[in-house]
C-alpha cells in the first residue's frame, strides 16, 4: 500500500461506500482520507489537502452543493460528484457550481477510476497549443488540425470550436449551456437544438460509428464530455509539430 500517490478525499455518509472506495482507491495507488459529513469534509480538505475530492450530495448536516461552493472559494482541487441524485437540474447545478465531473450511483469502479485519471491530468496544466491524441483521433490545437486514423477531418469552424472546447475541458462534462456560451455566445444560450445538430454532424466526421460514439460522449439531458467512457483512457499529449 502506497502513501505517496494522488491524494483523494472521499465524502459520503454511507460507511459501506466509503470503505469500498477506500479499498479500491488504495489498490490503485491513491492515498485516501474519508469524511462522513460536510463539516468533516471541509476540515479534512484543509488538513489533508487532497488532489481530488469524491463528493456525495446527500450529506446529513449540509447539502453537498454548499460543501462544493466552500471548497471552490479557496482550493484548486478537482471535485467529482458521486451521487444517487440523477435529475437533470441537480447535475447541472453541481457542474455549474464548480464540480469537474458528475457520476451517478450505482457506478462502475472502472469508469470512476478513468474519470479520476482524467481529472488528475487536468491538474497538470493547460493543453492550449498542444497536440492531443485520443485513440485514432488527433487534435492539433496550435494548427487547428484534426485527423482521424491519419486522415484530415474537414470540420466547419463551428464543429472545430466544439471539439476544441471538449478537448480543453479534458474529460470534464460541459453542460449544454456552457457549450452554447463558449462556442456561440450569450445570444444563443438556449439554442439546444442547434448544439445537438452540430454535435451530430461532428460525430459523423470523427466517429467510426456515430450511433455508438467513443470520443464525444453524452451525459443525458446535461451535456457532453470527451471520451473514453469506462475503459482506461488512451490519451497522449504529443510534442507540437
Amino acid at each position: 500500500m502506497t502513501e505517496s500517490g494522488p491524494r483523494v478525499l472521499v465524502v459520503d455518509d454511507d460507511l459501506s461506500i466509503r470503505r469500498f472506495l477506500e479499498i479500491a482507491m488504495r489498490a490503485r495507488g491513491y492515498t485516501v482520507a474519508e469524511a462522513a459529513d460536510g463539516r468533516a469534509a471541509l476540515s479534512a480538505e484543509l488538513s489533508f489537502r487532497p488532489d481530488l475530492v469524491i463528493l456525495d450530495l446527500g450529506l446529513p448536516d449540509m447539502d453537498g452543493i454548499q460543501v462544493l461552493q466552500r471548497i471552490r472559494d479557496h482550493a484548486r482541487v478537482s471535485v467529482l460528484v458521486l451521487s444517487a441524485r440523477n435529475q437533470e437540474a441537480e447535475k447541472i447545478a453541481a457542474l455549474e457550481a464548480g464540480a469537474d465531473d458528475y457520476l451517478t450511483k450505482p457506478f462502475g469502479i472502472g469508469e470512476l477510476h478513468a474519470r479520476l485519471r482524467v481529472l488528475l491530468r487536468r491538474l497538470g496544466g493547460n493543453r492550449v497549443g498542444e497536440c492531443v491524441r485520443i485513440g485514432e483521433l488527433e487534435v492539433d490545437l496550435h494548427r487547428r488540425l484534426v485527423k482521424v486514423s491519419g486522415k484530415v477531418a474537414q470540420l466547419t469552424p463551428t464543429e472545430y470550436d466544439l471539439l476544441k472546447a471538449l478537448v480543453q475541458a479534458d474529460g470534464k462534462v460541459l453542460t449544454h449551456h456552457q457549450l452554447l456560451l463558449q462556442v456561440w455566445g450569450s445570444a444563443y444560450a438556449t439554442e439546444n437544438h442547434m448544439l445537438h445538430v452540430n454535435i451530430s454532424n461532428l460525430r459523423k466526421k470523427i466517429e467510426s460509428d456515430p450511433e455508438r460514439p467513443t470520443y464525444i460522449l453524452t451525459e443525458p439531458r446535461v451535456g457532453y464530455r470527451l471520451g473514453p467512457a469506462e475503459s482506461e483512457p488512451d490519451i497522449q499529449i504529443l510534442p507540437d509539430h
